[in-house]
């Protein structure tokens, strides 16, 4: 359930630096959030849109002060989509339940009355609905974009919360959108209090969305080791090559029509291409993977670079020369 934001304002602080409280100010007739900077004269006062303040360093970061400028409704600077048809295809395609499935068991490892951290919270994510009705879970959202489920604007780069403040944080779809996924994963580390809880869905087998502001893509193994300072408690496929092959169909159309609306239409047939997934083995779903799932445990101890080969899950194992296997729960 979503915090009321006169409860998330304590958890606040200046992007970048997780000691400098922020204070109230109001400026042009407007309340606003600022915090001292020991270099500056003057306090720094962080713009509002859309009713939220904007705790973004603009300095380090791909978000323009533009995009804010005037702005008084929710509207995202990246792109406008429509839930329903996203949903929609998670459910046919299969995906839809591997996330409930994950985020289920998410909500059921948490502590009592835990505060989680959602990290691009303007839309709902999928699976997240547990999350949102259960009054045992107390939410904090942000985005890069306001909405009415997020409690402030920020760039996850560096995040603008107090260090070890929360409990868990969930963070699907968000990491291929960012510049510097160690980074966000470093800054998620930092406001995570011990033993805290981190879910994360990222993408590996699908091609360019979002433009100009997507930037990375993991394998299955790749994603374990960006989360490597955490003990997994569950990881693996979304989706496989079926739902692989569908999405470079939509491309290859979209290509070869010259129009994104006419191939998306055309391309619905290839949907049923998703379908195979359900009959492959686990190995060859990691190795074409369209995605990534990792849940774990933060730690203090590290896998390092030896005991990343063990850790690899996919059909080609015996190719690896793998010594020995991962303790990993399905």
């Amino acid at each position: 359930m979503l915090m009321p934001y006169v409860d998330v304002e304590p958890y606040l602080r200046a992007p970048g630096r997780g000691c400098v409280q922020l204070t109230p100010c109001v400026e042009g007739g407007r309340r606003h959030l600022a915090a001292a900077d020991p270099a500056e004269k003057e306090p720094v006062v962080f713009p509002m849109t859309a009713g939220q303040p904007v705790l973004i360093d603009f300095c380090h970061s791909v978000a323009s002060r533009d995009w804010f400028a005037g702005s008084t409704a929710a509207a995202s600077p990246v792109a406008r989509h429509q839930q329903w048809p996203r949903k929609v295809k998670g459910m046919l395609l299969g995906t839809a339940s591997i996330s409930a499935r994950n985020v289920r068991r998410f909500r059921d490892c948490l502590p009592p009355d835990a505060v989680v951290l959602m990290i691009g919270g303007a839309t709902e994510g999928m699976g997240t609905q547990v999350l949102y009705d259960d009054p045992r879970v107390r939410q904090i959202a942000f985005d890069i974009y306001p909405s009415a489920l997020t409690h402030f604007v920020a760039d996850a780069h560096r995040i603008p919360l107090a260090d070890q403040c929360v409990d868990a944080v969930c963070v699907q779809a968000v990491l291929e959108h960012v510049v510097d996924p160690a980074c966000v994963v470093a800054e998620i580390e930092r406001v995570l209090r011990p033993d805290g809880l981190v879910y994360a869905e990222t993408p590996f087998m699908q091609q360019v969305h979002e433009g100009a502001y997507d930037f990375t893509r993991f394998t299955e193994l790749g994603h374990r080791w960006l989360w490597r300072r955490f003990a997994a408690i569950a990881r693996g496929p979304l989706g496989g090559p079926g739902l692989s092959l569908y999405w470079s169909s939509r491309y290859f159309l979209r290509g070869l029509l010259r129009s994104r609306r006419a191939a998306d239409l055309v391309s619905v047939p290839f949907g049923v291409l998703a379908l195979a997934d359900r009959v492959m083995a686990r190995g060859d779903l990691i190795d074409g993977a369209s995605g990534a799932f990792f849940l774990g445990r933060k730690r203090e101890e590290a896998i390092d670079h030896s005991g990343l080969v063990s850790e690899y899950l996919g059909a080609q194992r015996s190719k690896a020369k793998v010594s020995s296997s991962p303790t990993v729960t399905p």
